[in-house]
């Protein structure tokens, strides 16, 4: 009984101090997106103040950021992202999608070096072929004007099908005698991916979408390589960033923190919304 005891006070003693642990992790994670809170909602005004709780409070950081359009046009670049990254979504999980399917149930010639060729290329940065991937699109004559935008999309879901991992590993999971079933009853494979695969498989189809969703919703450096100087034609994170710069910083501080909060309240919603189907299609991957 008195073993019994004191492994059970050593267990307690642990599960504290591993709580407390967790809780000091919690609190340096949580408190960057604190203070980006608590800066939108600050009624003075610059990057450097004495306090580091606002003296007043405001939502004059918010009314500016779509009002105040003549230097910085906030509501055209969170309409311009959201039309790249919604169109780059639905691409990239078509394509993702697809390619996976037909590396789980299908065996051709170069499926193997195909899957080995995608795995060398997933330890580059993508950011390496940037600057290649700008002449290639200003050579065909995108980098001009409202093609950016689709150039953009061109960029974000034209080589989506390299991350086919995760799908794959669903689909693997998926029974390959519904396939065959389906077959002897007359269904073509398009009709046995659309009408079968597809409704089976909504957690990875909702994680595909989140992933694909979120990479140009936050996306800088190719958005900044190819926009440019075409100010009609930023984006969110573009906009952000010009926030900072020397000649803004002072007036604009505040209003990109609130700019910050702004576009982190989508994907947040998102992930609350769909979180449970995300981590299905993590799992169902993994067991695959």
């Amino acid at each position: 009984m008195k073993r019994y005891k004191s492994a059970k006070a050593a267990r307690r003693r642990t599960n504290i101090l591993v709580h407390t642990l967790l809780a000091a992790l919690a609190a340096i994670w949580v408190f960057p997106v604190l203070w980006v809170i608590m800066t939108s909602f600050r009624g003075e005004k610059g990057s450097y103040v004495s306090t580091f709780f606002p003296q007043t409070l405001t939502l004059d950081n918010y009314t500016r950021l779509f009002t105040d359009t003549a230097v910085l046009n906030f509501p055209q670049m969170f309409m311009n992202t959201l039309i790249i990254a919604v169109c780059s979504c639905l691409l990239s999980s078509f394509y993702v999608l697809s390619v996976s399917y037909c590396l789980s149930r299908m065996r051709f010639k170069m499926r193997k070096p195909y899957m080995n060729m995608s795995m060398v290329l997933g330890l580059f940065p993508g950011f390496m072929s940037m600057v290649a991937v700008y002449f290639i699109l200003k050579a065909v004559g995108l980098t001009e004007g409202s093609l950016i935008r689709l150039a953009l999309i061109l960029c974000y879901s034209g080589g989506a099908a390299l991350a086919f991992q995760i799908a794959k590993g669903f689909f693997d999971t998926t029974p390959y005698a519904v396939d065959e079933a389906a077959l002897i009853d007359g269904c073509t494979r398009w009709q046995i991916f659309t009408k079968i695969t597809l409704p089976l498989s909504k957690p990875v189809i909702v994680y595909t979408l989140l992933t694909s969703f979120i990479s140009p919703w936050v996306d800088f450096i190719f958005a900044k390589v190819i926009c440019r100087a075409n100010s009609d034609q930023y984006t969110v994170a573009i906009g952000l960033w010009k926030m900072l710069e020397k000649e803004y910083i002072d007036s604009w501080y505040t209003s990109f923190a609130a700019g910050a909060v702004l576009i982190s309240i989508p994907i947040a919603l998102l992930f609350l919304k769909l979180q449970k189907y995300y981590v299905d299609g993590m799992a169902g991957a993994v067991k695959g």
